[in-house]
């Protein structure tokens, strides 16, 4: 696959917490020139960016970013309010407390409910994978094709360690036909990408992806 060509499977991501509306111009202006799947941007940008830049590009937002702990009712309202704002996207990171926990049916529930307020949008659950075991993260997948999310997430790039191979083979091995995987967190090379696409992934979260095409092209 040649280098660009990795771009589509890119969602182009800025979330760091002192983002600035520059910061946020600049990656939505490359994502339009790279055709890239999505933007991944903060939820308090979403509004601005469809009044900016209409349908050129893919709104995505993260809803209970990055622990997880917000309580349902407060993500609910994060992706009605995030939909409502432009975003077709959202990737809602699961109570990690509730998985140690092993409030399994708990998780349902709110994934559930998350998949009842985005409605015919794109659902991604983040997992957090650095944070469980093996079994955590196989009964998790079986959570997230039940609550009928699109996607299952590896991480959100700001826990201890990112997206991992091996994780990626557990995930082929425990979703459902219909949930796709997305891997985020540490893919900072064109190989890493090349590697996750190969291993099964539809998307990659990175904030790299433009740079280093620019930087190859150079």
């Amino acid at each position: 696959m040649e280098a660009k060509e990795l771009l589509k499977y890119v969602d182009h991501t800025q979330l760091k917490a002192y983002a600035l509306w520059e910061d946020i111009e600049k990656l939505c202006d490359e994502a339009v020139k790279y055709h890239t799947a999505s933007v991944c941007i903060p939820p308090c940008y979403v509004k601005r960016v469809k009044e900016q830049y209409e349908n050129k590009v893919n709104i995505c937002t993260v809803i209970g970013f990055p622990l997880g702990y917000s309580v349902t009712s407060a993500k609910e309202a994060e992706v009605k309010a995030a939909i409502a704002d432009g975003a077709r996207e959202v990737d809602v990171v699961v109570n990690i407390s509730d998985v140690k926990n092993h409030s399994w049916s708990k998780i349902k529930d709110e994934l559930v409910a998350m998949r009842k307020a985005a409605g015919e949008n794109i659902l991604k659950v983040i997992i957090e994978t650095c944070y469980l075991t093996e079994e955590e993260k196989i009964i998790l997948c079986e959570i997230v094709t039940e609550a009928k999310a699109d996607f299952i997430k590896t991480s959100t790039g700001f826990g201890t360690a990112g997206a991992t191979l091996e994780d990626i083979a557990l995930f082929k091995e425990h979703i459902g036909k219909h949930v796709k995987i997305k891997a985020a967190g540490g893919i900072r090379t064109l190989e890493d990408m090349q590697a996750y696409i190969e291993a099964g992934c539809s998307r990659i979260g990175t904030s790299s992806a433009v740079a280093l095409i620019n930087d190859q092209e150079k």
